[in-house]
């Protein structure tokens, strides 16, 4: 029980925290034509590696989620989603893994590539911010070529956050059929915003105020930060490594093809923008 608390409710509530990471008055700061780049650029790498996935032949609801984690925030929207379509927890261990992987090999490969290239700072921010999955490895990468990059990577990153909402919105509405009773009569509906989305959505607007102080939001994040590692361990400690590597090497190949797509489509954005 201890553990399917954790795998579900803690993820949910470390989702709700994510949202005092993002103010709307920065992320505005880019400009509407930048913004309209990073989401086309959403779109299209979530339609990519949909399209990859599905070539793949990878299972359920795989393809959906490793799309949704690889294009707008990693571990985050795996969960996110896969509670919008009550997709069963031990499902979600492949996507998150990946996603957790290809994050990870980012924070190695990025730096090196952006040397061997000679990006400037702001251009390199800009690529991490664009194609990197969760927001602390964004940070990670960015930090590597100095301030000016982990600030630029830091805003392109939340405006890829904030599309968080719609797309969880629309996988529960687009599995909004009703569920049958045990009777045979219709059953409830499920909501067209999930509860924990519309508290991811209330938190971005109280730290677009202005009014929560720096102490808390630090306490936040430390939260957030536990709250995803207790989930993270509930999910592992459910796999079964059967069961875990029925897509295997398939599910590995579809992830770096991803990967590498979703890489050359925020270097070109961050060529775009870059001054």
């Amino acid at each position: 029980p201890g553990l399917s608390l954790a795998a579900r409710k803690f993820m949910r509530l470390g989702i709700v925290l994510l949202g005092l990471k993002v103010s709307l008055v920065d992320i505005a700061g880019l400009g509407w034509a930048a913004l309209l780049l990073i989401a086309a650029l959403v779109g299209v790498a979530f339609a990519g590696t949909y399209a990859i996935c599905r070539a793949f032949r990878l299972p359920g609801a795989e393809p959906l989620l490793i799309a949704s984690g690889f294009s707008i925030c990693g571990v985050s929207a795996v969960g996110a989603v896969a509670a919008a379509r009550r997709v069963k927890q031990e499902d979600t261990v492949v996507p998150i893994a990946l996603v957790t992987l290809c994050g990870t090999l980012a924070i190695g490969v990025l730096p090196l590539l952006g040397t061997l290239m000679s990006l400037p700072a702001e251009t390199f921010g800009i690529w991490a911010g664009a194609s990197v999955h969760d927001v602390g490895q964004v940070v990670a990468t960015a930090q590597t070529a100095g301030t000016t990059a982990l600030a630029a990577a830091v805003v392109v990153k939340l405006a890829r956050v904030v599309l968080l909402a719609p797309v969880t919105a629309a996988a529960g509405i687009i599995r909004r059929p009703a569920t049958q009773g045990a009777d045979g009569a219709p059953g409830k509906r499920p909501p067209l915003v999930p509860l924990f989305v519309a508290g991811f959505l209330a938190l971005i607007v109280l730290r677009t105020t202005g009014m929560v102080p720096e102490g808390i939001l630090a306490a936040a994040a430390l939260a957030q930060e536990i709250l995803f590692a207790a989930a993270l361990f509930a999910l592992g400690a459910a796999v079964r490594f059967r069961a875990l590597f029925v897509s295997g090497a398939r599910a590995l190949s579809a992830a770096l093809a991803s990967w590498f797509l979703i890489g050359a489509l925020g270097l070109g954005l961050a060529v775009i923008l870059s001054p």
